[in-house]
């Protein structure tokens, strides 16, 4: 759990794991110069109110995702929760969900919809947009059982993993929490969150800048980055820079994390009055926060695949299916869906369930091609109806 700090003296080794990783990922590393590649020299709130990659390049087996989709609202699986923001299936297709608010976590049966409360966390100090976040399942669950949550307390943001003991009553079904991870800044805004394991069964993590501007780019803050790090909360293997868990920086708030059928990495940002983004990560970027928003153009920074206006979207959560990312909007109370073809998108982004559920969390998709979306009007900035919040399931094309 230490602190890694980036020093110009690091700049070589890690331009060698950045030009690494490149070559695993097909990517160039002229067009976006980052703090991980110069040899030392210096670089230059809203959630909306109403690893290693193979190469970029589509292979001939990898078909484009229709121009236009569908998704439609099948059932609505379970109702009544409380500030719900992280989803984590289990393998068995169960799905664990924290509640944001309060602290605790549920078990939603996919069959029935029944809710089972695990436990508390402790330590959580909800406040804002600050609580217990994201929620993720070890790569090696069915040995280790271990449950992995994002959580602000009083004094930052960080990781604990807990151990999950179905056979115990319930509310008393969570281990003491092992803190893997701290000393991610947290703020009233801006606390990022999201945390999922990757194809590589590393443990990535988006951050927010806490609603300072400047430690997106600062390289001895954990905030307003996507860290890479080892089940215990390491630096992985292959980083930007070996001692560091941070692989890309420049980013205002990431809420969202998928990876595609090839393994490339996507992320979405809120942006602040000009655009949000969907990012295609890749390894040692700088995407810019605070000195551009959207697409700049601007030589030093990377450019997001898609952007939109805030109140059409303030992105949280995204998925991967069907050839497509789909993007939960908050303000933009709507579920985006971005055909792809490799890192391209075939089509304009199709909006689908506007208005009609209200602010959209966090979307997973199903092991059979459909979604779980969740949505989130009892966090304080919606307006709940009596059967809020909820989580629906979706068919896609």
């Amino acid at each position: 759990m230490r602190r890694p700090r980036i020093t110009p003296a690091l700049a070589a080794p890690a331009l060698a794991a950045a030009a690494a990783l490149s070559l695993i990922t097909g990517c160039s590393t002229g067009d976006a110069k980052s703090p991980f590649e110069r040899s030392g020299s210096s670089a230059p709130g809203r959630e909306g109110s109403k690893g290693g990659s193979p190469s970029s390049a589509p292979s001939a087996s990898e078909s484009a995702a229709p121009r236009k989709g569908s998704a439609k609202v099948v059932s609505m699986l379970t109702t009544k929760l409380r500030s719900p923001w992280g989803v984590a299936p289990l393998p068995g297709g169960d799905l664990l969900v924290s509640s944001r608010d309060t602290g605790k976590i549920f078990k939603i049966s996919a069959d029935s919809g029944k809710q089972t409360e695990l436990g508390s966390v402790p330590g959580v100090s909800p406040a804002g947009e600050g609580g217990l976040l994201g929620l993720a399942v070890s790569s090696d669950f069915g040995a280790d059982h271990m449950v992995y949550a994002y959580l602000t307390t009083d004094s930052d943001n960080r990781i604990v993993r807990m151990v999950y003991d179905d056979k115990r009553p319930s509310g008393d079904q969570l281990g003491a929490p092992d803190t893997i991870f701290k000393g991610i800044p947290k703020g009233t805004i801006h606390n990022g969150g999201r945390i999922a394991f990757g194809p590589d069964k590393m443990l990535y993590a988006g951050t927010g800048e806490s609603g300072e501007r400047g430690l997106a780019q600062d390289m001895d803050s954990f905030g307003g980055k996507i860290l890479r790090m080892t089940p215990d909360g390491e630096p992985a293997h292959g980083n930007p820079s070996a001692d560091s868990v941070v692989y890309s920086l420049g980013h205002r708030n990431v809420q969202g994390l998928a990876w595609d059928a090839r393994k490339r990495l996507w992320a979405s940002e809120f942006g602040q009055h000009t655009w949000d983004e969907l990012n295609l990560i890749r390894p040692g970027k700088n995407y810019g926060w605070p000195e551009v928003e959207g697409k700049a153009g601007k030589k030093g920074f990377v450019d997001p695949v898609e952007q939109w206006k805030p109140k059409d979207a303030s992105p949280s959560g995204i998925a991967f299916a069907k050839g497509s990312l789909w993007m939960a909007g908050l303000r933009g109370e709507r579920l985006w869906r971005i055909p792809l073809r490799g890192t391209k998108p075939v089509a304009a982004p199709q909006a689908f369930l506007t208005g009609k559920y209200g602010r959209l969390r966090s979307v997973v998709a199903t092991d059979d091609g459909g979604l779980w979306l969740v949505t989130s009007n009892t966090d304080g900035r919606g307006k709940p109806g009596k059967e809020d919040d909820r989580i629906l399931r979706l068919d896609i094309s």
